[in-house]
């Protein structure tokens, strides 16, 4: 068993790292304060910058096995980098949610014509894009509940429901929507839903409101939208009739390599700065190192996050190896694993700066949101811990008693 990367993971990450220290971390100070002086979905300049540099250094697309030439366990690796400015860095390599899924969506099951007119500028960075599922009436954490209807009528298809939580829709650079509705309320369960193609400037579909997290607004936004009458071309569908749960699910076995990989990232940077607040802190006569409590939080953080990693490591080369189908119960335990190791450590981190810690004045208030939240997005830990718990009350025993 081998647990070194691969030279060409290797070279990958020192690039990457090489990137982050020149131009990323200094660059966030700089975003933050665009965005505070200008509207909160504007697209701050420094943006295409580090993405003009990010592709000078190879750094681009690295989530496309078939595009970058990286295996979903090497660009892991590079993933997690990311995760230590995960605002800035992923956006900045053109590896960023819900693009990455998007681009691997259309790479896998769009026609020429669909991937010409989207996947490219996708992969070029010049616009963005929004998966529409998630709808506020329904428990959508179980897809065969969505509502939302596509009809066919002619030659086109529309489109009538309500979806929020659709990130990136509040920015104005995302210019196509991946929504998923039914398409035959009779047919069997899992055969019902479509996906299907809808511009930006389609008429009929509004953008009603951007959804904080925790009271943070991102600058892509999660947007609550509604669709009435849209109507679009019945080539806009994406593979066929029926396809939008098969989709859906292929579309997220690597995606969530991504995600859990971003929240060990943040993870590291907590305790990166943990440990610096610890040794530079003095309380009740000396540094917050030397007390047993502060030992304990930094030690069980270590623990926590060489756990998870290495467990996403194993679910991501098993990918590599099986596709997503064969790594369905790996993925869905990292997707419970990942962000609630994230969410302890950060919390842990935070304990240690005290009042600092829950401001803006470092990154950790932000990083909890976020790593709470992807306890929810991609299906909640409730789902993901039903899954595995059938597949561990199939699976045969070498011996009970």
């Amino acid at each position: 068993m081998d647990f070194a990367l691969s030279p060409k993971a290797e070279e990958a990450c020192a690039r990457m790292w090489d990137f982050m220290r020149e131009e990323v971390f200094p660059a966030e100070k700089e975003y933050e304060r665009w965005r505070a002086e200008n509207h909160p979905h504007a697209h701050p300049p420094v943006l295409e910058r580090l993405k003009d540099s990010a592709k000078k250094r190879g750094l681009w697309n690295l989530f496309l096995p078939a595009v970058s030439g990286l295996s979903n366990l090497e660009y892991a690796a590079v993933a997690e980098i990311s995760g230590w400015s995960p605002v800035i860095a992923p956006e900045a390599i053109n590896c960023q949610a819900p693009d990455t899924g998007n681009m691997e969506t259309l790479h896998l099951f769009a026609t020429e014509e669909q991937k010409k007119r989207w996947l490219e500028p996708l992969l070029d960075g010049e616009i963005r894009s929004a998966f529409a599922m998630t709808e506020p009436d329904v428990a959508s954490s179980d897809a065969t509940n969505i509502t939302t209807s596509i009809v066919r009528d002619g030659g086109e298809y529309v489109i009538n429901g309500r979806k929020w939580w659709t990130s990136g829709a509040a920015d104005e650079r995302c210019q196509v929507f991946i929504v998923m509705g039914k398409t035959d309320p009779e047919a069997d369960t899992h055969r019902r839903q479509s996906m299907i193609l809808v511009p930006r400037d389609t008429p009929g579909l509004e953008i009603v409101r951007d959804l904080p997290i925790f009271g943070y607004h991102d600058q892509h936004g999660h947007a609550e939208i509604v669709l009435r009458d849209v109507r679009v071309p019945a080539e806009n569908l994406l593979s066929g009739e029926g396809d939008g749960f098969m989709i859906a699910q292929a579309r997220l076995g690597p995606g969530r390599i991504h995600h859990a990989m971003r929240a060990i990232g943040m993870a590291e940077r907590a305790l990166a700065l943990m440990v610096d607040r610890a040794k530079s802190r003095v309380a009740f006569g000396s540094h917050l190192s030397g007390h047993g409590v502060v030992q304990e939080l930094i030690a069980q953080s270590r623990i926590d996050i060489d756990q998870a990693r290495l467990y996403v490591y194993k679910t991501a080369w098993l990918i590599d190896k099986y596709g997503a189908k064969g790594a369905r119960t790996e993925v869905a335990a990292i997707k419970v694993a990942a962000p609630a190791m994230a969410t302890k450590v950060i919390d842990r981190a935070i304990e240690v700066f005290g009042g600092m810690g829950v401001s803006d004045d470092t990154p950790l208030a932000y990083f909890y949101a976020w790593a709470r939240v992807l306890r929810i997005v991609d299906g909640p830990d409730a789902v993901h811990r039903r899954s595995i718990a059938r597949e561990e009350l199939r699976r045969e025993r070498p011996y009970v008693g």
